[in-house]
């Protein structure tokens, strides 16, 4: 359904529950300033992403900047937190249906990430019915009942609100202006800030971001324009975007640095996102004669993991930002208590270590998770609200411990890669119903996990990969494996639901993006276009 135009603008989707309220003619128009001045910017930057992916194919490595030398060197910080994001110590993430936006508020977290990226599937009504909800949760009218009856509600005390729009790569194809469709990036943070960043201001807040996918300093750059133009053209203060950047590609973590100054009155950090990290390193060095192990046993205690994550708490540190640390996606089991506890002692130990390393928080996906973080991070903190004044002097910035991608006693295994098979099918499934959180194997979920499980499928079979067990890892075994892996999910949900559930569509979705001859950047671009 092609809407009306307005200045050049056309909406390409069938009308979603409360859409007049959220595409209003004048944030139409906003959204429609925002493309114009910089659409050509982010489409020169994808291409700056093309020319050094044709470097790194051709054999060169990535390495610290030459000519950004001097803001290493100099002496600066970036501005204080605002006094809603100075504690951070458990933050949950989640997509922006009205349950999850209820629950995460009210999980004791001192911070919500509300995701229209990774956990989200870009529905049209998902992504217009999420800013409705949020618009609601701000104004605390926000409610839900439960088919069984249960009533939803905020309580009195709740978490800070951060979005995270999707990255520079994705566009918003229902939304055409001037005849192309609007950026994702600009068409999720545009209509946020438009809608709220005033409302929050006056209850004592702020509009704040993470911002996903970065790869270098520049496209931190044009985000810090889009919040100064946007500022602007609202009458609001520099300085009011709050914006923690997500360090979860190879590349940004050459630039940390630069990233920072960038977006220096706007930054409120760095958070180092542990999944994609991963698939970044496959996906930057897909020519590269390596493998990694199975994806369970690529853990932070790697040598090139802690080389990362070390050297974001010493940089945001250095500079006075706080440093956010990775994901605990695990969801407690109602009926097995021995899965429970070891698995918790597991986050315990992933949280322990973040904090002794000087992060001055986490990342969680399940409420309950929320006390075990918050428990390892309390016995270090006590009553202080971070560590900022705790400096690394003792990491040094090395180029060769970011890309020695060993891992000591490293395996593949057929388990493994049944894992990855049967996760790739089961989220791809999931998502292409819309729904992109779900939890597989009593893990939360989200694209950036089905983005390593395809990337390793990919990578082993090229690189003529074994099982420990003795097996070619090609695309014959790879394709009997799916067809097991779904005879054991149609066993397990039933026929009627596996008919219903998209999954011969996520088995081809899944061939496209593992099988392929060429390795396919993203995932989520094929699989957009599945979508209505």
């Amino acid at each position: 359904m092609v809407q009306p135009s307005l200045q050049g603008v056309a909406i390409l989707a069938e009308k979603a529950a409360r859409q007049d309220q959220i595409l209003t003619p004048d944030a139409i128009r906003f959204l429609a300033g925002l493309q114009r001045q910089f659409g050509p910017t982010r489409l020169s930057l994808l291409e700056h992403r093309r020319q050094r992916q044709a470097m790194f194919d051709r054999g060169e490595q990535p390495d610290f900047l030459g000519e950004t030398k001097s803001v290493r060197e100099s002496s600066w910080k970036v501005a204080p937190a605002p006094a809603d994001l100075f504690d951070r110590r458990v933050e949950i993430t989640g997509p922006t249906d009205r349950k999850m936006v209820i629950n995460a508020l009210n999980s004791g977290a001192r911070v919500f990430m509300a995701d229209f990226e990774d956990a989200n599937t870009p529905t049209w009504e998902n992504l217009v019915e999420g800013q409705a909800n949020l618009i609601d949760a701000i104004e605390r009218t926000i409610v839900f009942s439960s088919p069984e009856g249960k009533q939803y509600r905020l309580n009195d005390h709740v978490a800070t609100l951060i979005v995270r729009p999707r990255g520079w790569h994705l566009p918003e194809k229902h939304v055409l202006v001037d005849g192309e469709p609007i950026s994702g990036s600009l068409f999720d943070f545009g209509l946020y800030f438009f809608h709220n960043a005033r409302r929050l201001i006056s209850k004592g807040s702020g509009p704040y971001f993470y911002l996903p996918k970065l790869e270098s300093h520049l496209e931190a750059r044009l985000w810090n324009n889009v919040f100064s133009w946007s500022q602007e053209s609202l009458g609001l203060p520099q300085g009011t975007v709050k914006a923690t950047v997500l360090v979860e590609t190879v590349l940004a973590a050459f630039e940390m640095e630069e990233i920072l100054f960038e977006l220096k009155d706007h930054s409120a950090g760095l958070n180092a996102g542990r999944w994609d990290y991963i698939f970044s390193i496959i996906k930057k060095f897909h020519s590269r004669n390596f493998v990694l192990p199975d994806r369970v046993q690529v853990t932070m205690t790697a040598p090139f993991m802690r080389a990362y994550t070390e050297l974001l708490v010493k940089t945001c540190h250095q500079r006075g930002a706080h440093a956010i640390g990775g994901m605990a996606a695990f969801i407690p089991s109602r009926r097995d208590a021995e899965v429970n506890k070891a698995a918790l002692a597991r986050v315990t130990e992933d949280k322990v270590r973040e904090v002794n390393d000087g992060f001055d928080g986490t990342w969680v996906a399940h409420p309950d998770l929320v006390p075990v973080a918050r428990r390892a991070f309390d016995e270090v903190l006590g009553e202080a609200p971070n560590q900022l004044q705790r400096q690394r002097d003792d990491v040094k910035a090395e180029g060769a411990r970011l890309t020695s991608f060993s891992v000591p006693g490293g395996t593949i295994t057929e388990a493994g890669l049944r894992n990855n098979v049967s996760v790739g099918l089961q989220y791809l499934a999931s998502w292409l119903k819309g729904v992109g959180a779900v939890g597989i194997f009593n893990l939360m979920e989200d694209a950036a996990t089905c983005e390593i499980s395809r990337s390793q499928v990919w990578q082993w079979i090229h690189q003529g990969a074994k099982t420990e067990e003795g097996a070619l890892i090609d695309r014959n075994l790879v394709n009997r494996i799916a067809m097991e892996e779904l005879a054991k999910i149609r066993e397990t949900v039933g026929d009627h639901s596996f008919q219903e559930g998209h999954f011969a569509e996520a088995l081809g979705l899944f061939q496209e993006v593992a099988l392929s001859d060429q390795y396919v950047e993203f995932l989520t671009l094929p699989a957009y276009q599945h979508l209505n």
